[in-house]
C-alpha cells in the first residue's frame, strides 16, 4: 500500500490525531473540514459563511494534493441542523455546478467547536 499523507499550510491544522488529508493510490480521503480561517482562527456565525470556509479548506487541502475540486467523487456534509440544508445546497452548489459528487448529509448532535457544518471529501485522480 502506498499511503501518503496530505497537509496544506493554507487549512487549518487537525485538531486531533488524524490528518488533513491521506492519498492511497489515485484516491484522495480529505478528513472533515470544519469552518475555520487559517489565517484568523475565526469561525464566521452565518451558515452560509462556514459551508464557504469549509470547502474552502478542502479547495486548499485538495490542491497541495494536486486534485482539483472537479476530481472529488463524494463528500459528507454533517450539519447540526437539518433545517438549514437549503442554505448549505445555495453555498455548496456554487462549488458543484457541474457533474456534482455523490453526497450524504446527515444531522448531527454536535460538531466541534461548536460548528454548524462540517465537510468530508473523497477525490479521485489519474
Amino acid at each position: 500500500m502506498n499511503k501518503e499523507t496530505i497537509f496544506s499550510k493554507k487549512a487549518p491544522e487537525a485538531i486531533g490525531p488524524y490528518s488533513q488529508a491521506i492519498k492511497c493510490g489515485n484516491l484522495l480521503f480529505i478528513s472533515g473540514q470544519l469552518p475555520v480561517d487559517k489565517e484568523t482562527g475565526i469561525m464566521p456565525f452565518d451558515i452560509k459563511q462556514q459551508t464557504k470556509q469549509s470547502l474552502e479548506n478542502i479547495k486548499h487541502i485538495i490542491s497541495a494534493a494536486g486534485y482539483t475540486m472537479e476530481d472529488i467523487v463524494k463528500t459528507t456534509v454533517f450539519v447540526k441542523d437539518l433545517s438549514q440544508f437549503q442554505a448549505i445546497n445555495d453555498v455548496y452548489s456554487t462549488y458543484f455546478s457541474n457533474n456534482p459528487p455523490a453526497r450524504a448529509c446527515i444531522e448531527v448532535a454536535g460538531l466541534p467547536k461548536d460548528a454548524g457544518v462540517e465537510i468530508e471529501a473523497i477525490a479521485c485522480g489519474d
